[in-house]
């Protein structure tokens, strides 16, 4: 039987992915800072000392999601949960590959997907952390993809817009995507292995334009 783990499996799209996978025949272990019943999975947060350790005793997987994320709004006297975010979102990513990965390899297969953003093209002034984190992820996971593939072993960056979760914050959520789509493009990733897809495309396209006007204003 495959076996996949889901780390950020508690809520939203993470724990309607673990189920997803679960119901299409996948041996499916979750970690999360959260319990939620039903869901086998390791209660830790991705930030702990104890996070590789966790992973390191649930041996090899044929796919890893990295679904754990964070955001939070700007606030000048609330730095420190820019810099959390930056550690769940990219930091905690690079820990996970840095555990997972070596059993892949060792396979000469194996697949990893990142939950990244359309954000991560943006410079923001709302969100700095997050955007931020999500430009370093996906910069990173893409350098994998090229450095892992001819190992056997597939990276995929997933670029998602606003999706209806608690992580999607802000009056304005243009495109709002519901969690169970968001799975569909998941699993699509998972048979198709490319290296990044972006949802909704149209957003992709909104989201590159608005960079460019910002980088005209910031050089005003």
């Amino acid at each position: 039987m495959r076996r996949a783990l889901v780390v950020g499996n508690s809520d939203g799209i993470g724990l309607a992915l673990t189920r997803r996978l679960a119901a299409e025949g996948w041996s499916v272990i979750g970690v999360s800072r959260s319990p939620h019943e039903g869901v086998v999975q390791h209660v830790v947060d991705v930030t702990a000392d104890a996070f590789p350790q966790v992973l390191a005793g649930i041996g090899p997987v044929d796919l890893c999601v990295y679904a754990a994320g964070v955001g939070e709004m700007f606030d000048p006297a609330g730095l420190a949960a820019q810099t959390r975010t930056l550690e769940v979102n990219l930091i905690g990513a690079a820990r996970t590959v840095q555990s997972v990965v070596p059993g892949m390899l060792a396979a000469g297969s194996g697949h990893f997907i990142g939950l990244s953003s359309l954000a991560d093209v943006l410079i923001s002034g709302d969100a700095p952390g997050y955007a931020a984190s999500k430009a370093g992820l996906t910069s990173y996971l893409l350098g994998l993809s090229a450095a892992l593939r001819p190992h056997g072993v597939a990276v995929t960056v997933v670029r998602f817009g606003f999706v209806d979760t608690k992580m999607a914050k802000g009056s304005a959520k243009p495109m709002l995507v519901s969690v169970d789509r968001a799975v569909d493009v998941l699993m699509q990733a998972v048979r198709s292995r490319r290296p990044v897809v972006s949802y909704p495309r149209r957003m992709s396209v909104a989201a590159r334009a608005l960079r460019l006007v910002t980088r005209v204003t910031l050089k005003r």
